[in-house]
């Protein structure tokens, strides 16, 4: 029974979820995100140990990082979006927690390439079930002009989980074993699950979704009809409105391009400071953890508020920030590869990571604020799919292949043989002898260095996509919003 029916009035009738219990839900998605970068990207922190245990090229390792862990990740993410768009999306995303979860402890028993590849394609089929859903339970619980700042607050979970994977599996690997470290990082996400399950309620669809502006759905009430009662709009149609409007296409080339540059040159960013300073896993565990992960979560939240307040004067902000962003971190990125002091090299880190990740907030708010109710999850889907299809799928395994053949020319200069057979897992064969050890570790270092700052060059293209993004963006976004009330 409604207030107004008691007798209370209108102005006694309160919001289903008030504004604390929704920052609640905010940040518990976050925390689960958390966990799903921890498990994702733990592999190049500690990468290192395991190509030099398993006796692994770079190429290997990079299709560890991305391939193998892709593969299932972004096929099955449109399936399960499809069921998330007509039932309960707290269930998928526990369910999925305690799949990925269960597989990164698994990892930690492999003992060749191919069964740690069948596990990380595990990992895959399970942090599949959390962006889609978790993005339209963000819609839902906030309305569209906070939306670019709650998911960036979200997405505050990727270097979260960059910090803690890299500091706490940098020093597990360091002091224990990689093995230990994919357990002990993997099955604390099993809490993370049961506590989404127990704490977050599934919101009416269009919570946020109000005819009169600041007026919230109230308990009693539906915006739309109950969730299974409603056939979402076909994959076909979602598509079709997030990928045939020139700004649409422009924005997801951004950060497709962007994130391609981001996974590539992430995954060998450690091992990097192992190999040219001769730094322990640790050591890169903190500086990569601590540094990196402060100023990539900095620039996180700094994209989603900045666009959502400099939005309100123009629309064009949510495609400029990012390229801003991006054209100023590209060079000094580079600049960190180019130090030959590490201190020196670490300190600059907390410049390029400000800029870098400004992209995404505004990304996703403008994707979830161009399509209805029913597309929010498959919108999402679709983007990963084509998202990390091709950047966490072939960003690492290229960069790691730019590495080898750059390694590859440099060691044939020291006429010592051919490179992949004296240099197994970058460091000298057994019995090869110390000549050819330094002269691997030497081509593999400085091979390293080059692959890496080739790669980061791509940055500047995901910026020039930003700026053509611009070009009709608010357009674009009215023309989406009509269509989405016509839904």
């Amino acid at each position: 029974m409604s207030a107004v029916e008691t007798g209370l009035g209108a102005d006694a009738r309160k919001p289903m979820f008030s504004e604390s219990y929704k920052t609640t839900v905010l940040w518990l998605l976050v925390l689960a995100y958390t966990f799903n970068f921890i498990d994702r990207t733990i592999i190049s922190t500690i990468g290192q140990a395991i190509k030099e245990d398993l006796g692994l090229t770079d190429t290997q390792l990079g299709l560890l990082g991305g391939l193998a862990f892709a593969l299932l990740y972004t096929t099955l993410g449109i399936p399960i979006a499809r069921i998330a768009e007509r039932h309960n999306r707290v269930n998928i995303i526990s369910i999925a927690i305690v799949v990925w979860s269960g597989f990164t402890a698994l990892c930690g028993m492999a003992n060749n390439f191919l069964t740690l590849v069948l596990f990380r394609l595990g990992v895959g089929v399970g942090e599949a079930g959390l962006s889609p859903p978790a993005h339209s339970l963000i819609s839902d619980y906030f309305e569209p002009r906070r939306r670019a700042s709650a998911l960036s607050v979200y997405s505050f979970g990727i270097p979260l989980g960059t910090m803690f994977g890299a500091v706490a599996g940098g020093w597990i690997a360091q002091n224990v074993s990689w093995r230990a470290a994919f357990v002990i990082v993997g099955l604390p996400g099993i809490l993370v699950a049961i506590a989404l399950k127990l704490f977050v309620k599934e919101p009416p669809r269009g919570y946020s979704e109000r005819v009169i502006p600041e007026t919230p759905l109230v308990e009693g009430e539906e915006t739309v009809p109950p969730q299974a009662a409603v056939k979402p709009p076909s994959i076909l149609a979602v598509a079709k409105r997030i990928f045939g409007k020139w700004s649409f296409f422009h924005m997801v080339a951004g950060i497709t391009v962007a994130s391609f540059a981001s996974y590539g040159t992430g995954q060998y960013q450690a091992a990097y400071f192992i190999r040219m300073f001769g730094l322990d896993l640790a050591t890169v565990g903190l500086i990569f953890g601590l540094i990196g992960g402060v100023a990539a979560g900095a620039g996180t939240l700094l994209g989603g508020f900045l666009t959502d307040w400099a939005g309100k004067r123009s629309g064009r902000w949510y495609a400029l920030v990012p390229a801003i962003g991006l054209l100023v971190a590209c060079p000094l990125y580079i600049l960190v590869y180019l130090q030959n002091d590490w201190r020196v090299a670490a300190a600059l880190l907390l410049l390029p990571g400000i800029f870098h990740y400004t992209y995404l907030g505004p990304t996703f708010g403008v994707i979830q604020n161009a399509v209805s109710l029913r597309m929010r999850a498959t919108a999402t889907a679709l983007l990963f799919f084509v998202l990390n299809l091709i950047a966490l799928g072939f960003g690492p395994p290229f960069c790691g292949w730019c590495i080898d053949m750059i390694s590859q020319h440099l060691f044939a200069a020291s006429q010592l043989g051919d490179f992949f057979t004296l240099c197994p897992g970058g460091i000298g064969a057994p019995g090869a002898g110390p000549i050819v050890d330094a002269a691997c570790r030497a081509a593999v270092a400085e091979g390293s260095r080059q692959g890496i700052i080739w790669n980061l060059l791509i940055y500047a293209w995901a910026g020039v996509h930003y700026l053509l993004a611009a070009v009709t963006l608010p357009k674009d976004m009215a023309s989406a919003v009509a269509s989405s009330q016509e839904d």
